[in-house]
């Protein structure tokens, strides 16, 4: 199954994961083989992430250096284990490092992303809310909270945290994906294409954009642009249960019956609660046939 929060988790987190450099490290480690292991922990030379958690675990393993330093590789080896979608173990070393310094804003945030993609959305919440604490200007862990709010249905606050992540850090412009998708939800659908439009202008090209812009076509009542852009999203992900529906309603709409029911009935089969959230997506949706109806009425309010 392919439903749009599965998206939110793989394209809204991109940006989330925070490697520590070197620079991290109290003090310089040995020579020889604990020198390789500190630049394999911190990812030299894009390392894969089975060879830095060699080094990570080679370094904390030889129990030399201070507590900074443990610190650094244990929050990198959670990183190289996220990046395996280990998520166990990521979070137990990324507990850790919080244990070793419980002000290191980096591991909550770290933390906090590795809950949010077990399903854990109230404990990331929790990790994040602490990384802010630590650091209140820290962008990526507002992305990150919008994204949990996001997933939790929860538009306004998702919306207020992608607000400030992009205030504190305008660099980060795969935040506009989500919020672009926050804005078309909630209403606000001038704004919203324009996120879109600026994720897509920066290399965004992914299914959870275009189904965003294409939200916002539909709200708009520009049904033949919706349709380009469900069609843009299902050539990522041909399963994806809110494009499948989302175009559906727009070829209705532009006279095709049979394409539209075709549409929705399949996105049904991926995602039995596909009806109710288009209507809380703010697509209301009336007239809806059972899977045996011969009949198909969609209105939408442009």
């Amino acid at each position: 199954m392919i439903a749009r929060a599965s998206f939110i988790k793989a394209v809204m987190l991109i940006l989330v994961l925070v490697l520590s450099s070197s620079s991290g490290w109290a003090q310089k480690p040995k020579k020889g083989s604990s020198l390789k292991n500190v630049e394999l922990c911190n990812g030299s030379d894009r390392v894969s992430p089975e060879a830095r958690i060699d080094g990570c675990t080679a370094f904390i393993d030889a129990g030399e250096g201070a507590v900074n330093g443990f610190v650094v590789a244990y929050n990198n080896r959670g990183n190289a284990y996220s990046a395996k979608a280990d998520y166990e173990r990521a979070i137990k070393d990324f507990v850790e490092a919080t244990r070793l310094d419980p002000n290191y804003a980096k591991a909550f945030n770290n933390l906090g992303v590795a809950y949010l993609r077990t399903g854990a959305r109230d404990l990331a919440i929790g990790a994040f809310e602490e990384a802010l604490k630590l650091k209140p200007n820290y962008g990526a862990a507002f992305a990150n909270r919008a994204a949990a709010y996001l997933q939790g249905n929860v538009y306004d606050r998702a919306a207020r945290d992608y607000d400030e992540a992009i205030r504190l850090d305008p660099k980060l412009e795969a935040v506009r994906s989500g919020r672009c998708w926050t804005r078309a939800v909630l209403g606000a659908l001038q704004a919203a294409l324009e996120d879109c439009d600026i994720a897509l202008r920066s290399g965004a090209n992914n299914a959870a954009t275009y189904d965003s812009r294409a939200l916002i076509n539909l709200k708009m009542g520009q049904f033949s642009a919706a349709m380009d852009d469900y069609n843009s999203a299902l050539r990522f992900a041909p399963r994806l249960a809110s494009a499948l529906y989302g175009r559906g309603i727009a070829r209705f709409k532009l006279g095709d019956t049979d394409g539209g029911r075709s549409d929705i009935e399949a996105a049904r089969r991926i995602d039995a609660g596909i009806d109710e959230a288009f209507v809380r997506y703010g697509v209301p949706v009336t007239g809806l046939p059972s899977r045996d109806s011969t009949l198909l009425q969609v209105l939408t309010n442009p």
